[in-house]
């Protein structure tokens, strides 16, 4: 009887800590659940085995209690693939195709032209970097504490940010700490830049980094042990209070398929306390109920499957799908995914694109001809090329009623030194700027002129070639500039034809050192050629070159010339 005690125990003691350790719902649409039921069947037949003293196959064979285990792990084992199989899209593609609805729009009614405080300039890779830097300078809390790498897109207070709990630097620190709790989150403003280290009254108690109970998916799972949570998300209220977003799994096509999101938990970071939210009735202030990967494995059903399972993987007639990458934007204070859509034939152009909202599952499509991402990518590095700049990821803006493509250029450390903006349609049309206000500049100047501007002093430039009168030094952003003026006689001007008409004079003309540090050596009264993009008042020199060489060339070439005097 004592044995029989024993090994009842041992068995329960196994399985609350493989329990505790692997955390499967108790559901039978969760897979976990279906190895854990395996494994505890198993782990019987051997205690059994072990206490029976079955040595030999043919011991085993005639014992009806291990018999009757091995049926049970053949029923699970079974199951389990017939319920896989029949809720792949292989045997319903048109249940996977409808598992969304997108509703086609119109770019320019939704998309309204922002302001710029309002347009996520940094991604994920570059938030992390500010976040690192904020972190190592409190020195009293870099020593106990990192930064999570989960930097949540949301909008908070109409405005777009990144924030991401602080975690123990290890297991040793969160023994010396977990009785505190942590003392902190990052919160950057993915326009303004501005990265604050927000201390906190009541410390966060649950989180990723915690080991034992406090772990929040411990936490969830011993709170809710039927439901089966997706990713996790680390927000905060308008208040500025710290929550995990924890969205509950909807199998909506037989055991295993078709998963959306049904239900959402709030669990305040800080107390531990949860709420229980219907997907329809979820807070507004939540932005990310279903995750980004989510939504676009759904997209991708509704663009795979249309012509059924094999057509997609045949002949592929009809076949869109999301392109590789995808970003986020801000429309009507909830936060939407945007990625492209393209066809399955391998070509580098979308036929539209589509925003989806991560509270709702809303998807919105846009027909729209044009360049791929990472087409606009390349070409809006190639402005750059000598500073070997890396673009990331597009977002997608309204300028002046266009698709455009506005993206970060960075440096090889990863920090962000341009903007660039490039035209969905005509992606060759493409403008730099240090700031945003004087890239979009650059990009309606070169969407007046049918984006035929080329920064390479090539026919179709404005040009300029006098003796420099003043010359002055400023930092804008963290980029030196040189601005420029030359003397108001004998100065020698070029201009397209279609765009002969004559410039208010005096110009001031702006020279980034970061494109052209040969500028420092330049001095009043010394001879200059710039090839520019007109302004109001400021110019945005495009090429420059000493006022000998530019005059030998334009003789040479026939190049016409208009002498102004003031």
């Amino acid at each position: 009887m004592k044995k029989k005690i024993a090994a009842g125990l041992t068995l329960l003691v196994l399985a609350f800590l493989y329990y505790y350790v692997t955390l499967p719902a108790i559901n039978i649409h969760e897979s976990g659940f279906w190895f854990f039921l395996g494994a505890l069947v198993a782990a019987i037949m051997i205690l059994y085995a072990i206490r029976k003293r079955i040595s030999s196959v043919q011991e085993l064979r005639s014992n009806k209690v291990l018999k009757f285990g091995v049926f049970v792990i053949l029923a699970i084992v079974v199951v389990y693939a017939a319920g896989s199989l029949l809720s792949s899209p292989i045997v319903n593609a048109r249940k996977y195709q409808k598992l969304v609805t997108p509703e086609e729009r119109d770019f320019t009614e939704d998309i309204k032209e922002i302001s710029y405080d309002q347009i996520p300039l940094l991604d994920k890779e570059s938030a992390e970097l500010l976040g690192n830097r904020k972190m190592g300078s409190m020195v009293d809390m870099v020593s106990q504490f990192e930064v999570s790498s989960l930097y949540s897109q949301i909008n908070y207070q109409e405005q777009p940010y990144r924030v991401s709990p602080l975690v123990y630097a290890s297991g040793i620190k969160w023994l010396t700490n977990q009785k505190e709790g942590i003392p902190a989150y990052i919160r950057i403003d993915m326009a303004t830049q501005n990265t604050e280290l927000v201390k906190l009254d009541t410390p966060i108690k649950y989180s990723e980094s915690e080991y034992f109970n406090r772990n929040i998916y411990r936490h969830l799972r011993f709170k809710y042990p039927t439901y089966m949570f997706d990713q996790l998300s680390f927000e905060i209220d308008d208040n500025g209070t710290p929550y995990w977003i924890c969205p509950v799994k909807k199998f909506n096509i037989g055991l295993f398929g078709g998963q959306t999101i049904g239900k959402v938990v709030l669990c305040n970071a800080q107390t531990g306390e949860t709420t229980e939210y219907k997907i329809e009735d979820c807070p507004k202030w939540v932005d990310r109920a279903y995750p980004s990967d989510l939504l676009l494995e759904l997209y991708n059903y509704h663009g795979m499957l249309k012509n059924g399972f094999l057509n997609s993987v045949l002949g592929q007639k009809g076949c869109l799908k999301t392109t590789d990458g995808f970003n986020y934007l801000t429309l009507d204070d909830d936060v939407w995914v945007y990625t492209g859509v393209t066809s399955v034939s391998g070509d580098k152009s979308n036929v539209g694109f589509v925003l989806m909202n991560q509270r709702t599952m809303e998807t919105r499509y846009y027909v729209c001809d044009g360049a791929q991402e990472r087409s606009a990518m390349d070409s809006a590095e190639g402005q750059v090329q000598n500073l070997k700049y890396t673009a990331a990821f597009p977002l997608l803006l309204n300028i002046s009623d266009q698709p455009t493509y506005f993206m970060a250029l960075k440096d090889g450390a990863g920090l962000v030194k341009k903007y660039a903006m490039v035209n969905v349609q005509k992606y060759q049309t493409v403008a730099i700027g240090d700031t945003v206000e004087e890239c979009e500049k650059n990009y309606e100047k070169l969407l007046a002129e049918g984006g035929g501007k080329k920064p390479d002093g090539k026919e179709g430039d404005y040009r300029i070639t006098g003796k420099i009168e003043k010359i002055a030094q400023a930092v804008i952003e963290g980029n030196s500039h040189f601005y420029i003026t030359f003397e108001g006689t004998d100065l020698i001007l070029t201009t397209p034809e279609e765009n002969a008409e004559e410039l208010e004079m005096p110009l001031i003309f702006d020279v980034p050192v970061t494109e052209f540090p040969e500028i420092i050596t330049y001095n009043p009264g010394d001879g200059l050629s710039l090839n520019f993009l007109p302004g109001d008042k400021i110019c945005s020199v495009l090429s420059l070159g000493n006022d000998q060489k530019e005059q030998t060339e334009k003789t040479q070439t026939g190049v016409d010339k208009e002498v102004i005097t003031e």
